[in-house]
């Protein structure tokens, strides 16, 4: 297969949101859709109505908080969840789709800048360059995606000058994600979408009219190693999919790639 859609969606709940993900999959024709804030328990996980669309999936969850999931057409490989000592299963899920390594991550938010929860935040990206150096290379055909929780340029915010040391627009958060971004990932979306303001994923429910008012944030990322990126013919952010009945909070990132180009 040549060509591979592949999509990240922080659901803010896999039950509510089911219908949403599986039609938008048939109308956009995509192979992979990697899911955060399933926040639901493995054994309540709605498997059955994906298996019945004729797609395969993995999770990992929890019940009420985090969760992660993939959704996909072709198989899903040496899947993988959490980190290599089992923690952060909720939040970590790796598999190979169709001869690329996909990670999908929730990244933990962090509460404040000075809570213990921010610290654990820091540290998770130091955990998961460590997981990239153990079980990837650069040259590895490798996508790592999902809510990273951090917005990582001031065109990623809607009013940076204001936002600026907040738990995901904070100066430590942006240099520990750049840390390991320069393990050898390239931002898809910024690829194709340089210095292009207002592309935002997330936009808060409290706000009123927060897509008219472009009041949101870039915290979802699909990136690649080099020469994957290289293959990429396109990133978009599904706007409309925030505009449906019950939307989620964030909507759908996607990114296509021609394996064979």
């Amino acid at each position: 297969m040549a060509n591979f859609k592949i999509a990240t969606f922080n659901a803010n709940s896999i039950r509510v949101r089911l219908d949403q993900i599986l039609s938008w999959i048939e109308a956009n024709d995509a192979d992979v859709v990697c899911i955060q804030e399933t926040k639901v328990q493995d054994k309540d996980f709605p498997q059955a109505p994906i298996k019945e669309a004729g797609l395969n999936v993995i999770f990992a969850g929890q019940k009420s908080h985090a969760g992660v999931a993939i959704i996909a057409r072709p198989e899903l490989k040496d899947v993988q969840a959490g980190f290599d000592n089992g923690d952060d299963k909720a939040r970590l899920l790796r598999a190979e789709i169709n001869g690329v390594h996909v990670v999908n991550t929730y990244v933990p938010q962090g509460r404040s800048p000075d809570s213990d929860q921010f610290a654990y935040k820091l540290a998770w990206f130091e955990r998961v360059h460590q997981l990239f150096d153990d079980h990837y290379t650069p040259d590895d055909p490798l996508i790592w995606l999902g809510d990273f929780n951090v917005a990582m340029e001031d065109i990623d915010v809607y009013d940076p000058d204001r936002l600026r040391g907040h738990v995901d627009f904070h100066p430590e958060a942006q240099a520990a994600l750049k840390k390991v971004q320069a393990w050898g990932f390239v931002d898809v979306f910024r690829k194709h979408h340089p210095d292009e303001p207002e592309m935002f994923t997330y936009w808060d429910y409290r706000a009123r009219n927060p897509i008219e008012r472009g009041v949101g944030w870039r915290v979802d990322h699909i990136w690649a190693t080099q020469a994957l990126a290289e293959k990429s013919k396109g990133a978009w952010i599904d706007v409309e999919a925030r505009k449906a009945d019950r939307p989620s909070d964030h909507t759908l990132l996607v990114a296509e790639f021609d394996l064979d180009g």
